[in-house]
């Protein structure tokens, strides 16, 4: 018998567009200009279809609308090719690499410390060294070892808001090829950053004085990059005006992304929009407008400049992408819009980022680390039969083979001397202190707020795995009773979700999986079902018994995914079970957002809103503290059920569950409605349609769509 339920999925899909796959044999065989292809030359479906901004292919009554936002394009009347066309990226990647790496001379020696501050700042860009040859080698080929290409952020010199954009921009580029550093105003005016920088990001609180802004210019003229946060950065074929109403408030922005859909969200308006200039200028594209009061009305906050063929080009945003939902300086009713609609704030700016340059590719997952054996304080005998049990199942040389991993058992000594592992293996620790701690994880602080009699006390933590549940898979089917295994993590290469689904796996989000072992012919054995709703629950109750965190508004969603409020998920939990005899063996696996606040939100951020609203200081948590009574609570959850069962525990999961009194449409928009009563005896969920009465719907295969609040059948 195998169940298996969902862990948690946030992840974006960018499918090519169909236009692209059929128009891609349209690209020419040579580099050299050709007519626009007429309309008459595709199939007739593919006429009517939207396509690359500034790039596609547009109908008729699509091109007519942008050009009337964008306004006159010049030196865009050539042939315009496709993104997936072969020779297009070739000929990309190639000026891509020519603009990189020109000027290999004035690449400055700048130090590796990305977190360097502002004032330790002034010395690194007053002592540029023009020597490149640590980021081109000696011969002047690319140097991968080398200096990334430097962004710089002007800000003014304020200290608070180069640390905002910097959090930022550590969100959406790699941080491994990029690095980030301030320019102070005293330092602008001076001449060797203009040479060296990838990037220039202008997030000034004051206007720029008229200096400057020829400065900045002057940059941008050279062929410069530059992305404006609400800068008054003007170029020439744009004017800014000031709009009172909409400083620093909420408001909708429609966004024109490069395949020309549009993607709307919240943001906080900067007080200014753009306005051509009635005596021109550069070539002006239109990328961003909000949403007025009045219908049809919008104004322009995001536009890309660019100025002959100098190849300088400007991202300007009159929106503060950089302000995060829970500043004081956002109404208090604006922190949940803000916070759902983030990650696609992310995604904008990955979008813009990208076209001005900067890698965006996600950093790379380390490799796997040692994993090393500890115990609770409280109960140092259950390491000592765990370690007695593996030297048992060991082979010779101490590797354990497991499942989707092997084990090699080594001694703290060993590992300072590099052991010597088998192909794939991993080293486990077998003696490591049960003070130890690690920069995500204190086992001191996990022993003080574990209080259970059995779940929990042994321990396997290592920094990096591939996932949890891989460390315990084929090794508990035959585990002593009494240990009371769990594998603790702070970073997952490949996290696991239902079905198909990846586990993104971020520092700062807590994760395990727990071996549990429940008897067939007990009261919860009988309706094993409900385990995945008890683990759930604990995450929950982990968080909201604490004294002053009772308000928070953590909620579970059936069947196993922890939310905050009904706006989005903070974690989830997979279970999946063998049957040896008349057992279970359980692996219950959860991870839930503590500290990281991408790729939605944590709890952490919100007690700091909490805070904020109600003048307190609720200390934050740590995923050390929070395991621990997650698996407390599980285990007194588990008893209940045990006793008393499911009457035992449905009050207090009503409490916490979304979805009392819910209406819902069954399998589609268009299905039956129906209404949520609650859970049956088997922990499946009860709805109530008016032909068919009441009836249940198992969990395995079916799950809640919040955005269209629909019962839907889960994607395999």
């Amino acid at each position: 018998m195998f169940l298996c339920f969902c862990y948690i999925c946030t992840a974006v899909l960018l499918q090519e567009s169909t236009l692209s796959k059929l128009l891609e044999k349209q690209c020419p065989q040579s580099s050299k200009a050709a007519p626009e292809p007429s309309a008459h030359h595709l199939p007739g479906d593919i006429q009517r279809l939207q396509c690359r901004k500034g790039s596609f292919l547009l109908i008729p009554e699509v091109k007519r609308r942008l050009e009337e936002r964008r306004g006159s394009e010049p030196g865009h009347g050539h042939h315009l090719h496709l993104s997936s066309c072969h020779e297009c990226l070739e000929l990309e990647n190639s000026t891509i690499l020519s603009v990189k790496y020109a000027s290999a001379e004035n690449i400055p020696d700048l130090p590796d410390d990305s977190s360097v501050g502002l004032q330790s700042e002034n010395e690194c860009l007053d002592e540029l060294d023009n020597d490149a040859k640590g980021f081109f080698g000696q011969s002047g080929g690319f140097d991968c070892n080398g200096k990334p290409p430097n962004v710089l952020v002007y800000t003014g010199g304020c200290q608070e808001r180069f640390q905002a954009v910097h959090q930022l921009l550590s969100k959406c580029i790699n941080m491994e090829n990029n690095i980030i550093y301030p320019l102070q105003p005293e330092q602008a005016m001076n001449d060797p950053w203009l040479e060296n920088t990838r990037l220039l990001i202008l997030a000034e609180e004051e206007t720029l004085t008229p200096q400057l802004q020829t400065r900045f210019l002057t940059y941008l003229s050279q062929g410069g990059k530059v992305l404006g946060l609400a800068s008054s950065l003007c170029p020439a074929g744009l004017c800014l005006e000031v709009r009172k109403s909409r400083y620093m408030q909420v408001s909708r922005l429609s966004f024109t992304r490069e395949d020309s859909t549009e993607l709307e969200q919240s943001v906080v308006a900067s007080g200014k929009v753009y306005i051509r200039d009635t005596q021109g200028g550069g070539e002006v594209e239109l990328w961003g407008e909000l949403k007025g009061d009045v219908p049809h009305q919008r104004d322009m906050v995001i536009v890309r400049v660019t100025h002959g063929g100098d190849g300088g080009e400007a991202v300007l945003c009159q929106v503060h992408f950089e302000i995060a939902p829970d500043s004081q300086t956002i109404a208090s009713d604006g922190f949940d819009e803000l916070k759902v609609n983030r990650t696609l704030q992310y995604e904008v700016l990955t979008e813009i980022l990208t076209s001005l340059g900067l890698s965006c590719d996600l950093n790379q997952t380390p490799d796997p680390s040692e994993v090393h054996l500890l115990a609770t304080s409280q109960v140092r005998a259950t390491e000592f039969i765990f370690l007695k049990w593996l030297q048992t199942r060991a082979e010779h040389n101490g590797v354990l083979t497991l499942s989707k991993t092997s084990l090699r058992m080594v001694s703290c000594s060993e590992l300072q001397d590099g052991p010597v592992l088998p192909k794939g293996a991993l080293a486990l620790v077998t003696d490591s202190s049960e003070t130890q701690s690690w920069a995500h994880f204190s086992m001191e602080t996990y022993s003080k707020n574990l209080k259970t009699s059995l779940l929990g006390h042994t321990v396997l933590f290592a920094e990096v795995v591939t996932s949890t549940m891989d460390l315990l898979e084929g090794l508990t089917v035959h585990l002593p009773k009494d240990v009371g295994l769990i594998v603790v993590a702070t970073r997952q290469s490949q996290g696991r979700g239902r079905g198909r689904n990846a586990w993104l796996s971020p520092l700062g989000c807590a994760m395990f999986t727990l071996s549990v072992q429940v008897e067939l012919n007990s009261r919860l054995g009988q309706r094993i079902p409900f385990l995945q709703h008890l683990a759930a629950l604990a995450v929950v109750e982990a968080v909201c018994t604490l004294p002053g965190y009772q308000d928070l508004d953590l909620r579970v969603k059936w069947p196993n995914d922890i939310y905050y409020s009904n706006l989005m998920k903070l974690g989830g939990v997979l279970v999946t079970s063998t049957v040896m005899g008349s057992t279970f063996h359980l692996l219950i696996g959860c991870g839930f957002n503590v500290t990281n606040s991408s790729p939605t939100v944590c709890i952490n951020d919100l007690i700091q809103w909490y805070n904020l609203q109600h003048n307190c200081s609720l200390q934050p948590l740590s995923c050390a503290q929070l395991i621990a009574r997650t698996v407390s609570y599980l285990e007194d959850l588990i008893n209940n059920f045990q006793q008393g069962g499911p009457e035992s525990v449905l009050p207090t999961y009503y409490k916490r569950w979304l979805h009392s009194g819910t209406r819902v449409r069954l399998w589609s928009e268009e299905g039956p409605e129906a209404q949520v009563m609650g859970l049956d005896n088997n922990g499946f969920l009860q709805v109530h349609t008016k032909e068919q009465g009441v009836v249940s719907v198992e969990p395995d295969g079916n799950s809640f769509d919040m955005l269209k609040n629909l019962l839907v059948i889960k994607q395999r």
